[in-house]
């Protein structure tokens, strides 16, 4: 009897010591509770990501985040695709990715305004090259580094809106004008099956759909370019 009281004396007496260990044990709970919650604020703040977040470790995600570019424009409209996508309204343009600046001219005479290109050094599409062209005054200088923050140029309302699309690896036009993808100009025939895939990529991101997205495509989408 004297030992069984003395056995769960001991038991009571230990019983706080064990309770605080495992309050203090380690858990991975914490780090699935972590990882919820921070891409339950990444939706919050409207952040599109292309790739699904991989988890190379306990609590920490990686993903290569592209965002909607015409975010902050004011009365954005979508226009139609051609060679690229175009819009009309007014305000911020951002980078699409990270980046670097190739070129940065108000006025371009093949595209009778501004002309902004930047190389993607990041994400799936990175070494690609995004132009930015027609009523858009650049708010970066070549040689720049960009990211998803970085204002590149800035739309006003005008008479052609502005035009956005992959550009050839020399930044001097579209990629659709090149044999590789068709040689489809500024005479059609549009939409050019490299401007579709510019479209579908904006649409993932939240940009509202051209007019003319699900029309017969014309030109080819060259092997280096993502198929969306």
């Amino acid at each position: 009897m004297i030992a069984a009281v003395a056995g769960l004396a001991l038991t009571v007496s230990v019983w706080p010591a064990a309770a605080h260990f495992m309050a203090h044990a380690p858990s991975s709970a914490w780090a699935d509770e972590a990882d919820l919650l921070g891409l339950q604020a990444g939706g919050t703040l409207g952040l599109q990501a292309r790739l699904q977040p991989e988890v190379i470790s306990t609590g920490v995600a990686v993903a290569p985040l592209y965002l909607n570019p015409f975010r902050s424009v004011s009365g954005l409209v979508p226009e139609r695709i051609d060679q690229g996508v175009d819009f009309s309204g007014s305000g911020p343009v951002y980078a699409l990715g990270d980046g670097i600046v190739t070129n940065a001219t108000a006025y371009s005479p093949g595209w009778g305004g501004g002309w902004i290109t930047y190389q993607l050094t990041d994400g799936p599409d990175a070494g690609l090259v995004v132009y930015l062209a027609e009523n858009v005054t650049p708010t970066v200088v070549v040689g720049q580094r960009v990211t998803p923050s970085t204002v590149v140029g800035t739309m006003f309302e005008g008479g052609s809106g502005i035009e956005t699309g992959w550009a050839q690896a020399s930044g001097l036009s579209a990629e659709s004008q090149l044999p590789e993808a068709g040689g489809i100009g500024g005479g059609g025939p549009f939409p050019a099956v490299v401007g579709v895939n510019f479209d579908q990529l904006l649409i993932s991101l939240g940009a509202p759909v051209a007019p003319n997205r699900y029309q017969p495509a014309s030109g080819l989408l060259p092997p280096n370019y993502p198929a969306n």
